[in-house]
């Protein structure tokens, strides 16, 4: 009898430990969540607490006392990287055991095809099984199974054509290409993570614009109250955009991988019967990284494997795995509320509290990091009790923390250099990758990356939104934002002040004051100071609003420029006229021109910086991306690859999912991408007020049109809410997202450390 077939006595963490033949040491706590029964129950697992070794294990105990076979065991987790790593755990610690076969086809097997298959957990990304329930059962909601999956970059083609092809009237919302497409694709992105339909916004709107019209008649302070009906109005013309945005992917039979998910969700929720087979496939779900799931997960994932009163799903055997402490990526449509409110979603059986199981030992980091993360996080352990301040090993070591005040910035970046290169010297086997530099965003990445290569430390930077901070791609950025907006006044101001063109800051304002000039307004009609006129100039507002850097470029007029600086202007106006000859080329074509044409390539391979080639690697990247960019039909926009790149360098959420090679290099990238990731020696840039911890809050609905309202959200009781219609509950909403801010801030810090 094969040993999956008998159930195996198993009482301790020892007998554990025999079957698998480790040396792994199963702690008490870890020992609870593996020999849990099977029923609902959530694992708090604090950073580096083993959470991974838990699942495999606790697959491998399932299976050796007979409660499941192993095929009947689903894991869920969000990369690709993060399936292959939990697959091969619970692969490894399946055979290890013995328990990866299955029962031969008979009694006296000999040939190959007689022999018992290899019996394995179907383990995949949170996408990749709502693909596989659509590839299965989609026809019952008449989805079509050859609908193709769109990648992120294809959005942007898409939805430049859906604005293309769009002949309603639009009136509030900008006529900047890249923020049209960023609000469309923005709005309709938080509809699927939260369920809501297109009419379920117009509704909404419907019954506010009245609350909010007796405000704006009853009180003094008007200015946020007419803002906010604005933003409604303006938000009525994105929804048109993005019904035909849908209409469109519809055409091309396309969909994103938020439609993936919601049309999972409208299966599951609208068809029982796919939930009890899918019950019956799978007996124990395993839900990994779960405070990381969108509103529509968590529902797609509940209306599969619960269910409500008296429902045969009830009670179903769900494991969620992660830690609220790390939900980091509120922005991106996370909803920390999913692991926090487990037991809302999957009620145990008998309608009692579900379990919790805490793992809080650290087995990766020395004393006093932990001490000091468990400092940062207190607020987040006084205000969720269901975590636990994280525990180091026995016999860790002290470690070690500095925190270091410079009087500059040049004198950190100094410092810097001179620290990785002690730590790496101070390695018992010296390695750069042994190393991680952080930043809070990519704002730095240049200067940075400047100062390290500066002393001959490889440096690679993780991640194409990092390269674009770098000057020989933000050049070949901005170039091609001039080319497809003339407003686009940030970017030419970025060429004018870089180490090409190197306009002063004397020229530059009297520019800016040129520009205003041209638009027939005279600076003491507006009483705007001439020295705010170039930042008024790059605050990226609407274009009918903005005066235009570049007409000012092709006209400067006869005020005090120095020579230099209008002979410059002349040959950059020139270029860039000879290059918006070839805009229509395509897209790669036009980037190895600019290359080309500004002597980029050139000027880097000439160069005996020590840092030259690195940025010629840099330079390649880019282009790579580029020439990656690929079209749906055969033809690709310039304004939906700037929006693309655009929504990269925001936020991140439009462009790739890298992770650090094995090169022996230093690694620099943001605390996001670092989640997860281990070094001996960490350096975190740029801790100061104002940048890390950033005090802003993220945009809200009253004052942004490409957010969803808030009361419309899956997760409403768990995000700061618009109290009233005046002024003061506006004043209020600000002040509690500002502070709903600092919480995602503090867990942004605690995973850093």
């Amino acid at each position: 009898m094969t040993a999956s077939a008998a159930a195996r006595r198993m009482e301790t963490p020892a007998d554990l430990q025999r079957l698998m033949g480790t040396d792994y040491a199963v702690s008490d706590q870890q020992w609870a969540a593996i020999s849990a029964p099977l029923e609902p129950a959530v694992v708090i697992a604090g950073a580096g607490s083993g959470k991974t070794s838990v699942m495999a294990a606790r697959v491998v105990y399932l299976v050796a006392t007979g409660q499941v076979q192993a095929d009947q065991v689903l894991g869920l987790t969000f990369t690709t990287k993060a399936t292959a790593e939990l697959a091969s755990r619970v692969r490894e610690a399946l055979s290890a055991a013995g328990l990866d076969q299955g029962v031969p086809r008979t009694a006296t097997a000999t040939q190959a095809d007689e022999l018992p298959e290899r019996v394995e957990p179907v383990v995949l990304t949170y996408n990749a099984y709502a693909a596989a329930l659509l590839a299965e059962h989609g026809l019952r909601i008449g989805h079509e199974p050859d609908t193709r999956v769109m990648a992120d970059a294809s959005r942007y083609q898409v939805a430049a054509r859906a604005i293309e092809r769009h002949t309603g009237a639009v009136e509030l919302l900008s006529e900047h290409p890249k923020t049209a497409i960023d609000y469309l694709l923005g709005l309709d992105a938080e509809l699927n993570e939260h369920l809501v339909g297109v009419e379920q916004v117009r509704a909404f709107h419907a019954a506010a614009r009245p609350e909010f019209e007796l405000a704006l008649a009853t009180s003094r302070a008007k200015v946020d109250i007419a803002k906010a009906m604005a933003k409604m109005s303006e938000r009525e013309e994105v929804l048109d955009l993005v019904e035909g945005y849908r209409a469109l992917k519809a055409q091309f039979g396309l969909m994103d991988f938020s439609d993936q998910i919601a049309l999972a969700a409208e299966l599951a929720r609208t068809q029982p019967e796919v939930g009890r087979l899918e019950r019956a496939k799978y007996r124990v779900v395993l839900l990994d990284e779960y405070q990381d799931t969108s509103v529509a997960q968590a529902q797609l994932l509940g209306a599969l494997f619960s269910g409500r009163d008296g429902d045969s799903g009830r009670g179903h055997a769900v494991t969620a795995v992660g830690d609220p402490n790390q939900a980091i990526y509120g922005w991106r449509g996370a909803s920390v509320s999913n692991i926090l409110n487990f037991g809302g979603c999957f009620p145990s059986r008998d309608g009692t509290g579900v379990p919790s199981y805490s793992l809080t030992v650290n087995r990766r980091s020395d004393e006093r990091i932990l001490g000091v993360a468990n400092a940062l996080a207190q607020p987040l352990y006084d205000a969720f009790a269901q975590v636990e301040p994280l525990r180091a090993k026995q016999g860790a070591a002290q470690g070690e923390v500095h925190a270091i005040v410079h009087e500059t910035y040049p004198h950190e970046l100094a410092w810097l250099a001179e620290q990785v290169v002690a730590s790496r010297v101070a390695m018992a086997e010296p390695l750069w990758s042994q190393i991680g530099v952080l930043t809070r965003d990519n704002f730095h990445a240049a200067d940075v990356f400047d100062a390290l290569t500066s002393r001959g430390i490889p440096v690679e930077i993780v991640g194409l939104k990092g390269l674009m901070r770098l000057p020989e791609v933000s050049e070949v950025v901005s170039t091609l934002a001039l080319l497809q907006d003339l407003t686009a006044n940030a970017d030419l101001l970025n060429l004018l002040n870089g180490p090409r063109w190197a306009i002063g800051p004397r020229d530059l304002a009297l520019l800016g004051k040129r520009a205003r000039s041209l638009t027939g307004v005279r600076l003491r009609d507006v009483g705007i100071p001439v020295s705010e006129e170039l930042q008024r100039a790059v605050e990226g507002a609407d274009p009918t609003e903005v005066l235009s850097l570049n007409d000012a470029l092709v006209d400067p007029g006869d005020l005090p420029y120095s020579a230099e600086a209008r002979s410059r202007f002349a040959l950059l106006a020139e270029e860039l006229r000879r290059l918006r000859t070839y805009a229509g080329e395509p897209l790669l074509d036009l980037v190895r021109r600019i290359i080309d044409v500004t002597g980029i390539d050139v000027e880097l391979a000439s160069s005996v910086s020590l840092a030259a080639s690195a940025r010629r690697d840099n330079l390649d990247l880019f282009v790579k991306a580029v020439a990656d960019f690929q079209a749906i039909d055969g033809r690709v926009s310039l304004a939906s690859l700037m929006a693309w790149l655009e929504a990269e360098d925001e936020m991140g959420s439009g462009l790739d999912q890298a992770t650090p090679s094995e090169a022996d290099s230093v690694k620099l990238l943001t605390v996001h991408r670092a989640k997860g990731l281990e070094w001996s020696s960490v350096f975190l840039v740029g801790v100061c007020a104002e940048k890390f911890p950033v005090n802003t809050a993220r945009s809200q609905w009253t004052t942004v049109s490409r957010v969803l309202p808030a009361p419309l959200r899956g997760d409403a009781a768990d995000v700061p809410q618009l109290r009233g219609f005046d002024k003061a509950a506006i004043d209020q909403l600000k002040a509690e997202a500002k502070a709903h801010q600092g919480l995602e801030e503090l867990r942004l810090g605690y995973v850093a450390f």
